[in-house]
């Protein structure tokens, strides 16, 4: 069983490695387009804003590879603005076209809310989902963002944030999952997160 991490161009993605291969999985950061393909799972990461993670995405023609991948079953997790990219479009700084394998959008949180929204906060889960396995209730993950997701289709709400309002922080449907915030960075229970979905 192998996971790639998607590299695109977009920060240092080592801890996301790290964060799995402590855990004794097996897993590399890659822009290899062959060993993409070829692996079991894949890990969309997200760094920064949405278009230009878009534009990273598409000038290596990783787009379509996420797309193909998703509907082949492969199992794919987002990390922060991975999530984001995983919907129909992005509302920061203009509109700008997502992967579209989730219906909805990312809006910025309004005003009179902080951002960005940083630092510790819980997830309520609202549904089963493999990836909570051994999870608590109401855990605390590590985040930092201003936008989050509106989707349109609330069964892909998995679980849900409070910050100034509540709003959906895990999302998915059937092979395809994404988080809000960063697993990597958030100690026992991110590093749980990410070993579920390698068991996946």
């Amino acid at each position: 069983m192998s996971i790639a991490i998607i590299d695109y161009g977009v920060g240092n993605l080592r801890s996301v490695e790290k964060a799995f291969t402590s855990q004794g999985i097996d897993a590399v950061v890659t822009s290899d387009e062959q060993i993409l393909r070829k692996a079991d799972k894949l890990v969309l990461p997200g760094v920064g804003a949405f278009a230009a993670c878009m534009d990273g995405l598409r000038k290596h023609n990783f787009d379509r590879l996420v797309i193909e991948a998703a509907q082949s079953g492969k199992p794919i997790i987002g990390l922060c603005v991975g999530l984001q990219m995983m919907f129909d479009e992005g509302h920061e700084f203009g509109i700008h076209k997502g992967l579209g394998l989730l219906p909805g959008k990312v809006v910025r949180f309004p005003d009179g809310i902080h951002v960005p929204h940083i630092g510790w906060n819980q997830v309520e889960f609202k549904q089963d989902h493999p990836i909570f396995r051994g999870l608590p209730e109401n855990p605390f993950f590590y985040f930092v963002h201003s936008y989050y997701c509106v989707p349109d289709d609330p069964t892909c709400i998995l679980g849900e944030t409070d910050y100034g309002q509540t709003y959906a922080s895990i999302c998915g449907r059937d092979n395809i999952v994404g988080v809000q915030f960063h697993p990597e960075k958030s100690q026992g229970m991110g590093l749980q997160l990410l070993k579920n979905f390698a068991a996946m």
